[in-house]
């Protein structure tokens, strides 16, 4: 337990990736960890779509970089080879906490592995557009999903970033 306490202390974001794909043993495993989240009411309402294939990372980068706004040819997804897209069942009363959790269990899943991870966001916006629809078809879901977030994955160019000072306030203890 010492290790899992220690690894989501030092767990960071990781912005820069080599281009060298994950194993499919590693993309099973983070999957798996995400399938092992708590949901509420164990509906299980997440769904994941891992993808490795350049054009759809490509089509999905330039609908999320117009979706924020980015400059033309900004990699929202910061070069990484894998992006798993989190969705869950819309009529679901706690999808996104559903999702959201997987989304955790998956980044930290991916940091005790040595794996570099992100948080992408704007996923509940590309799947609502009609690309992100098409796209969710053609990996055979319909329109009944909602898009949570997004885990990136790959190794890190250059190591993990440092931990850093938290805020002074962030809890208090009533007794």
């Amino acid at each position: 337990m010492k290790e899992t306490v220690i690894d989501i202390k030092n767990r960071r974001s990781v912005r820069e990736y080599k281009s060298e794909q994950i194993t499919d043993e590693e993309l099973l495993t983070v999957l798996e960890a995400g399938m092992n989240a708590p949901s509420g009411g164990n509906k299980q309402s997440a769904i994941f779509i891992a993808v490795q294939n350049p054009e759809w990372i490509k089509k999905l980068c330039k609908l999320n970089a117009e979706i924020a706004g980015a400059p033309e040819g900004f990699d929202v997804f910061y070069g990484a080879p894998t992006i798993i897209l989190v969705l869950a069942k819309k009529d679901a009363p706690d999808a996104v906490q559903d999702g959201s959790l997987c989304l955790g269990n998956m980044f930290n899943t991916a940091y005790a592995m040595g794996l570099g991870s992100r948080w992408i966001n704007r996923i509940k916006q590309t799947f609502e557009t009609e690309l992100g629809k098409e796209l969710l078809k053609e990996a055979g879901y319909e329109d009944e999903y909602i898009g949570v977030g997004s885990c990136i994955l790959g190794y890190p160019k250059n190591g993990f970033p440092e931990p850093i000072e938290k805020k002074a306030d962030y809890y208090k203890i009533i007794k």
